[in-house]
């Protein structure tokens, strides 16, 4: 079991404020072990004693985090027993818009931070192949690099995001 360190006590810094939606997606998922919840959520884990034992983290901490993702409504707390009381933590359709993220940040730690290979591997059911997420054009359907893009004002940008120089 993981020990408490003080990193579970820190305050980090709020990004509530600020018009990035990037900023906006840490504010609700941006702690690692909200990341790490949501990872164990859709690998099945539905019940608070299962991410304890899962991840080794604090009662008190985990019932933080998971109060933040139910308020936040990627998660929703769903009973199913009454006596005594207990419930289920299931993933909304909000926290299911979170699998490219989780995908995203799996591949790259199978590329980088697994020496020994991918610890999971996730099979297209259709196929029925392990497959690799790639981000691809909406309009064009082609596969799209990051050097291969460019990023342009949005009309939520309040903040100036791409006015690097300061202005």
């Amino acid at each position: 079991m993981m020990q408490p360190s003080i990193l579970e006590t820190m305050e980090r810094k709020s990004f509530a404020d600020m018009h990035c939606s990037v900023a906006q997606c840490l504010e609700v998922v941006g702690e690692w072990w909200s990341m790490l919840i949501v990872r164990d959520a859709f690998l099945g884990v539905t019940r608070f004693d299962q991410f304890q034992e899962r991840l080794g983290i604090s009662r008190n901490i985990l019932k933080q985090r998971l109060g933040n993702l139910i308020d936040h409504g990627v998660l929703e707390k769903v009973p199913y027993s009454d006596h005594p009381p207990r419930h289920e933590y299931r993933l909304t359709a909000k926290g299911q818009d979170l699998s490219p993220i989780v995908t995203t940040m799996r591949q790259w730690g199978d590329k980088y931070a697994a020496p020994d290979g991918p610890p999971v591997q996730v099979v297209h059911e259709g196929c029925g192949k392990v497959f690799h997420a790639e981000m691809t054009c909406s309009n064009c359907g082609e596969r799209v690099l990051a050097r291969e893009v460019r990023v342009v004002p949005g009309p939520g940008d309040l903040d100036r995001l791409l006015d690097i120089r300061g202005k």
